[in-house]
């Protein structure tokens, strides 16, 4: 099994780069769905992922939908300031999926409303703060799934 990173409507070329060469490091698969706030020969983009661009499986997605229908037998975790639960009070495996918004507003309420609300989960942080940067996001809660997994393939 592999990891699932789903970027929804990512808008930062070089947070979806660094996210890429993350994505390489942790061989986790990375979905884009778009639309796309950039295009992938971005220099920004290709910059931040380096040379891990071809290290990664990344998929062009239409929409949600299109992308569940690839991801198989997986949990699927969606991101939200607003959850109730915290990340690391889940039990992870090494094929589940983690969906992030985009960077200015995060997911719609609507596609937050269409999943199981024990699995829409949140980073802490301090009561001042609105938000994390994207790719911090993705690998506190990336490698919180791969430490669970014993850091399998490491």
């Amino acid at each position: 099994g592999k990891i699932n990173i789903v970027l929804y409507n990512p808008e930062i070329p070089h947070n979806t780069g660094n996210i890429i060469r993350l994505c390489a490091n942790l061989n986790a698969n990375l979905f884009l769905i778009k639309p796309l706030g950039f295009d992938l020969n971005n220099s920004n983009l290709r910059r931040a992922a380096l040379d891990y661009f071809d290290l990664c499986d990344v998929r062009i997605c239409m929409n949600l939908s299109e992308c569940i229908s690839y991801i198989d037998n997986s949990n699927i975790y969606l991101t939200d300031t607003s959850a109730e639960k915290y990340y690391s009070d889940c039990d992870f495996t090494i094929n589940d999926t983690f969906i992030f918004g985009p960077e200015s507003k995060g997911l719609d309420t609507k596609i937050l409303n269409a999943h199981n609300p024990n699995n829409i989960i949140k980073i802490p942080m301090a009561p001042s703060i609105r938000s994390l940067n994207i790719c911090n996001s993705v690998s506190i809660v990336a490698y919180e799934c791969w430490r669970q997994s014993n850091f399998i393939g490491s």
